[in-house]
Parts: C-alpha cells; structure tokens; sequence
C-alpha cells in the first residue's frame, strides 16, 4: 500500500525534490506551501498527489491540510517539517520583527505541525508514523538556502564591517557539498526504513561539521571534570 508523505515547504529546493522522489518512488505526496498554486512535478495524477495551502505559522491552516489530507487518502504515514526560515547576521544587526518571524517558522511552527501530527497519528486507523525534522548546519542544506530562503540584516552596524554574512551566503550559494536530489532520496530512504535511526546528518560537510563539534563538546566536559562532579549532594558519611 503507498505511503502517503505531508511535507511542508515544497516550492524549492529540498522539499522539492523530496516531493518528486517520493512520485517517483511510487508513494503519495501531499505538497504543501503558502501559495501551491506555483508548485509543479512530474508524472502526478489525483491518485498520487495533492497540493495543499499552508503557511506554518497559521494554525487554521495546519489543520486545513491535514484534514484535505486525510478526505482524499484517508491516512497521513509520514510528515516531514522541511519549511523553514534562514536569517543571517551578527545579532546586533538583526531585527526583532525578523528574529520573531524566525522563531514563528522554524520553531512554533515545526511545533504545532508536530503536534497535529502525532494527533493524526494517533486517531487514524491502524494508528501510527513518522515524524521528520529537517534542521541544518550553518543554515546549509544542501539547497538554495543562501540565496532565496535567506533573510539578512537590512541595516549594517560599523562594528561589524568586517562580517559581511550576505557576501558569504552569496559565495556559498550553489557551491556546497551536498547535492539537494541524493539528500531527498536518503531522507525517503530514512522514512520508509523498518527502525529508522532517531538522528543522521546528511552531506560530508554536515558530517565534518558535528564531529568536529562532538569532540569539542567532549573536550570541554573532560576539562571541567571535577567543577561537574562537585556539586552532589554530600553523602551522610562525608558530613
């Protein structure tokens, strides 16, 4: 029986292409954006493919598309949070209302799109899912993050004249490791894998990225060792 995929934030890149893989992988896609009137894929049919308005950060809209969803294929087996929200910048130079927005995506949004998720999950018969997380390193996905999805600081402080992270994302665009069709097909691949692993990072620089920061970590605890083991509470003979 096909899958059938939600997946938020389909007009670009990653969600793009992992709305095509899953076509042609012989699943269902539910694409889902703020104007899917725009979105456009290969070989689709009625039987195999909705595209669905969703802004999430609207809540109304959330449960709009889980509930044309499930009208038309009765079941939601996999929902992929991949909308999201770059904004680049020394954070003196960040707007609030940017930084808000931010938080509005990539965070309260992820969130309530989880929680229909698993409510969905739960009540639908025989009960069940997945739940995908796309989150990134550097705000790098292997996509267009650096040009289109990204926001920067509309207003430059003197301070940081020597940080230019436009002119940064601008030399990276187009150029990172990752290729954005592999990284759909592994993130298909994940979800319809029998025990899915809870984390995997995608892209050799992603890959460099979090050991290097793993053995960081695991430096700095070894070096506060003793601060981290002194704060037990004393035991009745040490009184």
């Amino acid at each position: 029986m096909p899958r059938v995929f939600l997946i938020t934030g389909t007009s670009t890149g990653f969600g793009q292409h992992l709305v095509q893989t899953v076509i042609d992988a012989g699943d269902i896609a539910v694409a889902t954006a703020r104007n899917p009137s725009t979105l456009c894929f290969h070989n689709t049919t009625p039987e195999n493919y909705l595209a669905v308005k969703l802004d999430v950060t609207s809540v109304s809209d959330i449960d709009t598309a889980f509930a044309e969803a499930l009208s038309k294929f009765s079941h939601v087996d996999v929902v992929v949070n991949n909308a999201g929200y770059g904004l680049s910048g020394p954070l003196e130079e960040l707007e609030e209302k940017h930084i808000r927005t931010q938080m509005e995506v990539n965070f309260f949004g992820l969130l309530n799109v989880t929680k229909k998720a698993m409510e969905v999950m739960r009540e639908q018969k025989p009960s069940g899912g997945l739940i995908q997380q796309v989150t990134s390193i550097a705000g790098q996905h292997g996509t267009d993050w650096s040009g289109r999805s990204m926001v920067f600081a509309e207003k430059r402080h003197p301070a940081y004249d020597h940080l230019n992270a436009k002119t940064r994302a601008e030399g990276r665009h187009m150029n990172q490791a990752g290729d954005p069709i592999k990284g759909a097909k592994a993130m298909y691949n994940l979800a319809v894998m029998k025990d899915p692993p809870l984390r995997v990072v995608l892209g050799s620089d992603a890959y460099k990225t979090i050991m290097r920061k793993i053995d960081e970590y695991s430096d700095n605890v070894k070096k506060y060792e003793k601060i981290s083991n002194s704060t037990d509470v004393d035991k009745e003979q040490d009184r």
